[in-house]
């Protein structure tokens, strides 16, 4: 419907340049139609007259009105209804209840594929998520990038992309010898001993257990041996065994991955050293105070940055720009990797890295998760993996639900700090946003379980002309707008979209529930009103399943 009038308005604009209003060269931008925030102003509305007035020298309201005597309306007969000047130069279009009335059917006949395109072609685009160290349990930041990750990888795949979700173990460096190293402490803790930590260890509960777990597995063996030969095995044990819960909260949390890539066989495959070769090759290293460096400030960021220390030791960076050279190689047009908020300063220098490498930087796109507050009862919680001081994501989902997490991470923009109530996951209230949809879900359900009882059976055909209360049009109008949302989705990586989506369509149900009855007195008003809720109970059903939030019959 969008296109039709798109191409409505560029005629329109056309037949002004041919009578000399514009000049030609003006056109050719692509025109734009927004929905307008208020009903009276229709359908949809443009602002290209707007645009063009200016460098036309004509007045915007003048060029507007050009505009609208000008368009071929016959073009689109039965679509636009009629068509308004507005405000300073708006062209507001006007679209036929029957054009609205009649997409319920095409709702109904795509089914499960309403909503999908192929707008992505087949591009191949990776989304990076999480990505925790295995140093401790997932916490609840974890969570919400978790949720915005596989979302965002179900909206690409919905849009025609072919998706990879992959996992990057950190298992490699500095934190993963403190990770023994703690372990270790509460392994000598186990039998009897006192030790002190230090502050920059990880004191959290959850290694005690596998501190047990060491002391089943190799007894005394370790408790007077030097570091050297009891680090490696406790290191490895207690990355083992906290990657594995990792992976069992991740895929309680309804999120899978297609692969877990480890920093170790970047280094193990020598393709730390072989990145080095290339970028050497292309004149972006060199050697200063003893430290390899790139030239990073050849690509914005605001120095360069070492990648070999005079000690001989690679930096994280080091490991970075080996495995963004890995992911390219395999073939991918672009990568989106979703980090912390804390790793901001961190973009310019990848993406200085990717353009050395040959790449765009268009090819990569960073989306950056801000931090979540935790309350309980109006008190923030504090949370510090290392002290153990944390809401695991495993606690909030035993506490609330899958469910209610992963719909709550998505309710704000990524970017916008996100405040999660407990208290307000678990009621069961409007004030619940994934309670309020769902319920809508369900009110639908509950609408054909109704009409079954009463021998009421939806038939296959409806008459959707009865279809034209002001409440039934903009149930509609909103059903028409899911692929476009979607697609926005897809296109701006911004998941949260599908979230107030569906808050506003279930806010317009719940209102149109409780003032009509979809079980009407007329026969025949009953079976497109029944058509309409099927179409309703469809879209909440595909939403809802982007999302991987489930959409229960009865609540």
């Amino acid at each position: 419907m969008k296109d039709k009038l798109a191409k409505l308005i560029e005629r329109g604009l056309a037949a002004c340049a041919a009578d000399g209003l514009i000049d030609a060269s003006l056109l050719g931008r692509p025109v734009i139609l927004d929905v307008p925030a208020r009903p009276e102003h229709g359908d949809f509305s443009t602002n290209a007259a707007l645009i063009l007035a200016s460098a036309a020298r004509k007045k915007p309201r003048d060029m507007a009105q050009a505009v609208a005597q000008r368009l071929p309306l016959a073009d689109v007969a039965g679509l636009v209804r009629k068509v308004e000047i507005a405000g300073p130069g708006f062209i507001n279009l006007f679209v036929e209840p029957a054009y609205w009335q009649g997409l319920v059917e095409q709702v109904l006949a795509e089914g499960e594929a309403y909503g999908r395109s192929q707008i992505g072609a087949g591009q191949r685009v990776q989304v990076e998520f999480v990505s925790a160290n295995p140093t401790g349990p997932l916490h609840i930041g974890h969570g919400r990038g978790a949720a915005l990750g596989d979302t965002l990888a179900n909206v690409l795949a919905a849009a025609g992309f072919a998706v990879e979700r992959e996992y990057y173990i950190n298992d490699v460096g500095l934190q993963m010898d403190t990770l023994g190293r703690s372990t270790h402490l509460r392994y000598l803790e186990d039998f009897g001993r006192v030790v002190e930590f230090p502050a920059n260890y990880y004191q959290g509960d959850y290694l005690r257990d596998i501190a047990r777990l060491a002391r089943e597995r190799w007894g005394e063996r370790y408790v007077e041996a030097p570091e050297a030969e009891w680090l490696p095995p406790f290191r490895e044990l207690a990355s083992t065994e906290i990657m594995a819960g990792i992976k069992r909260d991740l895929a309680d949390f309804g999120v899978r991955y297609d692969r877990y890539f480890s920093e170790r066989e970047l280094y193990d495959a020598g393709e730390v050293e072989r990145a080095f070769a290339e970028m050497r090759g292309r004149g972006y290293l060199y050697e200063a105070e003893g430290a390899l460096w790139f030239k990073s400030t050849a690509f914005g960021d605001d120095k360069d940055r070492v990648v070999r220390r005079s000690s001989g030791e690679t930096t994280y960076f080091a490991s970075d720009i080996a495995y963004h050279r890995n992911k390219f190689e395999r073939g991918l047009n672009r990568v989106v990797d979703i980090w912390g908020a804390d790793h901001h300063g961190y973009v310019p220098r990848l993406t200085a890295a990717v353009e050395a490498m040959g790449y765009s930087r268009e090819q990569l796109k960073v989306i950056l998760v801000q931090l979540v507050n935790l309350l309980r009862e109006g008190r923030q919680i504090a949370m510090s993996t290392r002290a153990g001081q944390f809401e695991t994501l495993r606690d909030v989902m035993d506490e609330v639900g899958k469910d209610a997490a992963r719909f709550i991470f998505l309710t704000r923009r990524s970017d916008a700090p996100l405040d999660f109530d407990l208290e307000l996951a678990r009621r069961q209230s409007s004030e619940n946003p994934v309670y309020y949809v769902q319920y809508a879900f369900a009110r639908l359900c509950s609408v054909f379980r109704t009409a079954a009882e009463r021998g009421v059976a939806m038939e296959q055909r409806a008459d959707f002309s009865l279809l034209r209360l002001e409440e039934e049009l903009a149930l509609i109008k909103r059903l028409a707008v899911y692929p476009d949302v979607v697609e926005g989705a897809a296109y701006y990586l911004e998941p949260h979209r599908l979230s107030y989506y569906l808050t506003d369509l279930a806010a317009t149900f719940h209102a149109y529930y409780n003032k009509h009855r979809i079980l009407a007195d007329e026969a025949d008003l009953t079976q497109a009103r029944l058509h309409l809720a099927a179409a309703l109970r469809l879209v909440f059903a595909n939403a809802l399943g982007l999302l991987s939030v489930s959409a229960p019959e009865r609540m």
